[in-house]
């Protein structure tokens, strides 16, 4: 490879360009070569971390200081000194949380974190090519910025609001007192989750870090029971085998990738000669079967992200209905949900699960009004400037609504039987299918052309609106 090439790929990934020849060999961009060797490494740090800097053994400093020091070499490996927006949101985010008063400090926090991820966000768009999804140093900022202001709003709810005021939930997860430095820093960018989260619940990291998160869980398990069932008194469970059931998810979603996904390019949608050639019937296949190919390499990342937290020790929920210990605590996917989902909440309830329950709980919980389009519209922001984003999300809102009205009002007709249930079962799955490839089709297009490019044409806001009706 010349100088000239090199050049090139540093300016793209920004990051370390030790693995571009293995980039060169398996024709995967260098971005992501780097992010799975990032994460492959967190693996197996994960397990030494679990076995020997266990809390038995060492103080909570320790282990809060080796997770920060890792997770700070990872955004660096994968992003150069573009990982330095990654400490300026946390460090000033942290004089925010030390400096300002307990009733504003959510407002504050949320407003400057969004506001410099915006910031971020725009100049990634003149640095890197435009309507070119990538991995870069947008992706750590994004998790950070869901961590900064879940806890802010988790200390303002357990140091300044009366206990009777909060939900059930926000009563549980409430901080109530700040955090020392190390822990904030630890929290938001230990290795964990620093390349692709996904966020975690703060009360819940910190038990993890003293040892005391798996002993938590399962207590509530026999709390929740009236029977005594002993779960508080178990050793700790190993997660050897939910690791390995997700590195085999894993496998697969790679394979599907290297097979399917690259065979069936998400651009070639807009394709003038396919546009102009091609039947009605042969492009909607093409966009259901384009779509549908893009979801792996999220159900990848994000099913390896879970291993890691695993391995380490984090991640239980609690105990199965076969009395099995649960390690899905933090899991941001539910892959066969997803792929049979019949109604759209049902599909957006299933993707991407921590990001939704981020929205509900600073958003969609604490809203006074219009709490849908405005959890839609921080969505929308969080995930960047994109018009393709808000194309998507936009659409989103009137889906939603229409799909629990019918839903609401005429689902209970095909119950009576099971064939009844069977075949609106198979018609909602379908209507679920294409109303998702028509929403989620300028979120993976990006730009404003390629959008409209797609959309144009009579026939196709027809069949969307046949998914809108069905849809259930």
């Amino acid at each position: 490879m010349d100088k000239k090439d090199n050049t090139d790929i540093a300016f793209k990934t920004t990051g370390c360009t030790w693995l571009s020849s293995v980039s060169d060999q398996v024709g995967v961009p260098l971005d992501q070569v780097n992010f799975i060797a990032c994460q492959v490494f967190g693996l197996a740090v994960a397990f030494w971390f679990r076995l020997c800097l266990n809390p038995q053994r060492n103080t909570p400093e320790v282990r809060h200081a080796v997770a920060t020091i890792i997770g700070a070499s990872f955004i660096t490996f994968c992003f150069g000194w573009y990982a330095i927006h990654v400490f300026i949101l946390v460090l000033a985010c942290y004089g925010i949380m030390i400096k300002s008063n307990v009733n504003s400090v959510h407002r504050y926090t949320m407003i400057a974190s969004v506001g410099y991820l915006t910031v971020c966000q725009v100049s990634r768009v003149f640095i890197f090519d435009y309507g070119i999804l990538s991995t870069d140093f947008s992706g750590p900022l994004m998790i950070i910025t869901q961590k900064i202001t879940t806890l802010a709003f988790q200390v303002h709810d357990g140091m300044c609001r009366k206990q009777e005021e909060l939900k059930d939930d926000q009563r549980r997860l409430a901080v109530h007192s700040k955090p020392s430095l190390l822990e904030y820093l630890s929290y938001n960018i230990n290795f964990l989750s620093i390349l692709v989260g996904p966020c975690s619940i703060y009360k819940d990291y910190i038990e993890f870090i003293k040892g005391q998160h798996v002993q938590h869980r399962l207590k509530r398990v026999k709390d929740s029971s009236s029977q005594q069932n002993g779960w508080d008194k178990v050793p700790e469970p190993s997660p050897v085998r939910a690791v390995i059931n997700k590195l085999l998810v894993c496998a697969c979603c790679l394979l599907w990738f290297f097979i399917i996904t690259k065979a069936f390019p998400i651009t070639y949608n807009v394709d003038p000669q396919f546009i102009s050639e091609a039947s009605f019937i042969t492009r909607l296949a093409y966009a259901l079967i384009s779509v549908q190919a893009a979801r792996p390499k999220f159900y990848f990342a994000w099913t390896l992200a879970d291993a890691i937290h695993n391995a380490a020790g984090y991640g239980v929920s609690g105990v199965n209905e076969r009395g099995e210990v649960s390690w899905d605590l933090i899991s941001n996917v539910r892959i066969w949900e997803i792929e049979t989902a019949t109604s759209f909440k049902s599909f957006i309830d299933s993707w991407n699960i921590q990001t939704a329950l981020w929205l509900k709980s600073v958003c969609y919980d604490r809203a006074p009004y219009y709490r849908m389009p405005l959890t839609f519209v921080l969505s929308a922001i969080w995930h960047g400037v994109y018009p393709g984003y808000y194309f998507t999300f936009i659409t989103a809102i009137p889906i939603t609504l229409a799909a629990r009205s019918v839903r609401r009002n005429f689902r209970e007709y095909f119950l009576s039987s099971p064939l009844l249930k069977i075949c609106y079962d198979v018609v909602t799955w379908a209507a679920t299918q294409l109303t998702v490839c028509y929403t989620v089709m300028p979120f993976l297009l990006l730009a404003v052309e390629p959008t409209m490019q797609y959309y144009r044409g009579k026939k196709k806001f027809k069949e969307a609106n046949t998914g809108f009706i069905l849809q259930a």
